[in-house]
């Protein structure tokens, strides 16, 4: 079976982060996490399908195969109409989208709803519904869709479900209009790949949801069945979601791992499953407790506390610093720093003092704005999200759900009560947040370098 990774999405929701499939986190970019998964489900065809922002990088980190989209604003259809007219024998094919992690096992219960009714397996018997066999024990599986079976409502595209089949997707039902409990994650297997490359050429070009359309009238036309899935699933759409992801993945962390020419002073602590890649310093009096990852060449500095976090390289975490659950990029700088529940890109360094605030005063949900909406994140613990190549100056707080534009330099004594832009230079004046244009260079990793020497 041919496997298509979906990874052509411009992330324009993951603001102020770049790229989602390259980010790095619990040692490994998404999507090698997801690639990995899919392996482990015994799918080793898998081909790439980029756009120009990100493909080469993808090819260069994973040597796979890949297919360039053409319209990057066809979303899905774009992808598969640049896509499956490279399948070579009309082969069946498993398209996986890059937003979305899940068990390997998902994968083997989607492959085996679409096959197993070939084989005459007894329906009821298996993992998934509908097998389609008739009273002679025989049917055709057209295909089959991956769904969560959801207990609560769950803002998604629900399954309609009649005898055995699939009639159709009802997006974002009313609460209690559901038409089931199971709601379409994609991982969907395609028997017949050129009938979904026909279909995908006769939708109503005028909507954005076409390979939807071509879902609807093949679900008419043909027999697909739903894999009920009950596993781990974690969709990453929004930046927020790399904190859920983060607890998803530390639970594969089952033991610790210290490589060689890690140094742990002997005043150090070290609790729970802990991976200390190459290089890594652990300075006296910090501790660590798991599950973690803390990447090549990072110093953990005297007094620090790092719990149930995943940092990147190349990373200086200062003196007398707090991190919990949150994920941190390459060439992160702290200094006398708490960040909890938060998001921090590469070439990034807080001044002494800074604060995230991860919790509101009424303990409920933090909401963040994407695109002029507000919406909920679904978390009651989320500090902050920072771009690349920011710089925080000492004293500064940020209030819970703040997201900062790349490029951007806060002065000291600063209270961020609200998104920043990119590339801005933020003060405050009589208490209120002055933001202009950052005219000042960002520092590279590079340039730095000449400080951790001293260290």
């Amino acid at each position: 079976m041919q496997v298509l990774l979906l990874l052509a999405g411009r992330s324009k929701r993951f603001w102020p982060l770049s790229e989602k499939t390259l980010f790095p986190i619990c040692g490994k970019t998404l999507l090698e996490h997801q690639i990995d998964r899919l392996h482990a489900a015994g799918l080793k065809h898998i081909t790439l399908v980029g756009g120009a922002h990100n493909l080469k990088a993808a090819k260069k980190l994973t040597g796979l195969p890949t297919i360039e989209q053409k319209d990057l604003d066809l979303g899905m259809r774009g992808a598969l109409l640049s896509a499956l007219p490279k399948i070579k024998n009309n082969e069946p094919v498993l398209i996986v989208s890059g937003n979305d992690v899940i068990d390997a096992k998902a994968y083997r219960l989607v492959v085996t709803a679409a096959t197993a009714a070939r084989k005459a397996a007894p329906y009821g018997k298996g993992l998934y519904i509908g097998s389609g066999l008739s009273a002679r024990g025989s049917a055709i599986c057209d295909g089959a869709i991956l769904a969560a079976r959801v207990k609560d409502y769950f803002p998604g595209g629900y399954l309609s479900i009649k005898g055995k089949w699939i009639t159709g997707i009802v997006e974002k039902p009313k609460p209690g209009k559901e038409p089931s409990k199971l709601v379409t994650i994609v991982a969907h297997v395609h028997n017949d790949p050129k009938a979904l490359l026909e279909t995908l050429k006769d939708i109503d070009e005028s909507r954005d949801d076409g390979y939807e359309q071509a879902l609807g009238k093949l679900f008419k036309m043909k027999r697909y069945a739903a894999a009920a899935y009950d596993g781990l699933w974690q969709a990453v759409k929004y930046p927020w979601h790399m904190i859920p992801l983060l607890e998803l993945l530390v639970k594969d962390i089952t033991k610790s791992s210290i490589h060689k020419t890690a140094f742990v002073h002997q005043t150090a602590v070290i609790e729970g499953s802990v991976i200390l890649e190459e290089g890594v310093r652990v300075l006296p009096h910090a501790t660590i407790i798991g599950p973690c990852v803390i990447g090549a060449r990072t110093i953990i500095g005297t007094g620090c506390l790092i719990r149930s976090c995943s940092i990147s390289s190349d990373c200086v975490i200062g003196f007398d610093t707090e991190i919990k659950s949150s994920v941190l990029g390459s060439h992160v700088w702290t200094h006398m720093t708490y960040l909890g529940e938060s998001v921090v890109g590469n070439n990034v360094a807080f001044g002494g003092g800074c604060i995230t605030g991860n919790l509101k005063l009424d303990e409920g949900i933090v909401q963040s704005i994407v695109h002029g909406e507000r919406i909920d994140t679904g978390l009651t613990k989320f500090g902050a999200v920072i771009g690349d190549g920011c710089r925080l100056g000492i004293h500064v707080s940020l209030h819970p759900g703040t997201k900062i534009g790349t490029g951007t330099f806060i002065n000291s004594a600063a209270v961020i009560s609200g998104d920043i832009p990119e590339a801005s230079y933020v003060s405050m004046k009589n208490g209120e947040m002055d933001v202009r244009k950052n005219r000042t260079r960002v520092g590279t990793p590079k340039e730095r370098g000449k400080f951790k020497k001293r260290l």
